[in-house]
């Protein structure tokens, strides 16, 4: 008869340990309150700081003059300038020639609210865009008398991606208008993904390496609206990781550029890997690495990257024992020529003094708070 073995305990040693919570992190909140711009204080304290506000907190983003200037350069149909992606050129004093689709985001991140009267106005404008619509005229400057059939239908989604961005940042995911406008992106996006093309999508004309005219990768505009969904990210939770493996490949030498018909057009609004692969991709360009780092935190895939959690931690070691940030090297605000940036950065209209360092210090906050740091309030 062969008796039980005695029961032993496990070994400590074999026992799964769970990883240390990580450290809360310093938030500024007094500093800015301070020294920032309205946007930012009353952002600090609703989303970073998540305190309770009354009615001298709420007016603040409608106290902001650059945001007032913003709103009542809308046009009588809705649009600013009747454009829907442009930037303002870095030699604007305000906000001339920004278009809808830009300027709704701005307002959105200066903290306007949905129901706020440009906002309004400009919806129907954006929900419009989400439609599969071939008249010409909702083109706007991506439109023209010369454009053919191909460029037509780039731009038709191009801004039909960028105004479900704007609409999910507004917070209208759950919209049914919205959510079929971002299921036949995302499903899109995922064909791609599940093909062959998303490993090798170039293909040689002439003598350059252009994205052939199937490949679909993801766009900043795409990343966005997913990043502002996520109900619909969990019900898609297959395609989203997905995508996270594909995010996190090394960004292809190439430009790029896609064949649409005969022709090569710059894409530069595909995503076609990590765009932050080193620090110095960081220092060259440091709104555009927090914007990334941000998006990332929205979608949940900040806190399962080491390599972007070690670039946001080296972040936050560049504060000072307020816990404000500055520049690891140099002392001059930062700055960025990206498009897809320009929304969100800088809020702050200061260029010297301590007020140059609440735009990342309030960000860095922002994104904390967004991966699910535990946030000590100073």
């Amino acid at each position: 008869m062969t008796l039980p073995s005695p029961a032993y305990p496990t070994p400590l040693s074999s026992m799964a340990v769970p990883p240390p919570p990580p450290e809360p992190v310093r938030f500024p909140l007094g500093w800015l309150l301070e020294h920032a711009a309205p946007p930012i204080q009353y952002r600090a304290i609703t989303q970073v700081a998540r305190l309770a506000v009354d009615s001298r907190i709420q007016v603040l983003p409608f106290a902001f003059k650059p945001a007032l200037q913003l709103a009542f350069a809308q046009g009588g149909d809705g649009t600013w300038n009747h454009a829907m992606l442009s930037v303002p050129s870095g030699r604007a004093e305000h906000f001339e020639g920004i278009g809808t689709i830009t300027a709704a985001r701005r307002l959105i991140e200066y903290g306007w609210d949905r129901e706020s009267p440009p906002l309004l106005h400009a919806r129907r404008v954006l929900f419009r865009l989400l439609a599969e619509d071939d008249d010409p005229s909702y083109l706007y400057e991506l439109g023209g008398k010369h454009i053919d059939e191909d460029g037509a239908k780039r731009g038709r989604m191009i801004l039909r991606e960028a105004a479900a961005a704007a609409l999910a940042e507004a917070g209208y995911e759950g919209d049914p208008r919205l959510r079929g406008a971002a299921r036949r992106i995302l499903d899109r996006v995922g064909d791609f993904l599940r093909s062959p093309l998303a490993a090798k999508p170039w293909i040689r004309v002439g003598n350059q390496q252009v994205l052939a005219p199937e490949a679909a990768p993801p766009s900043f505009y795409t990343l966005s609206m997913l990043a502002h969904m996520p109900l619909f990210r969990s019900e898609h939770h297959e395609q989203i990781d997905r995508l996270y493996h594909y995010l996190t490949q090394a960004l292809p030498r190439q430009e790029s550029a896609q064949l649409l018909g005969k022709k090569i057009v710059k894409q530069p609004h595909l995503v076609l890997g990590d765009w932050l692969p080193h620090r110095n991709a960081v220092d060259e360009d440091v709104p555009m690495a927090l914007y990334w780092l941000e998006q990332m935190a929205r979608l949940g895939f900040l806190k399962r990257n080491e390599h972007w959690t070690k670039l946001f931690d080296r972040f936050l070691d560049d504060r000072d024992r307020e816990g404000v940030w500055h520049p690891h090297k140099g002392m001059a605000m930062p700055r960025t020529t990206s498009p897809y940036v320009f929304p969100s950065f800088p809020l702050e209209t200061h260029a010297e003094g301590d007020e140059r360092w609440s735009d990342v210090t309030f960000r860095l906050g922002l994104i904390a708070r967004l991966a699910g740091r535990p946030i000590e309030v100073q």
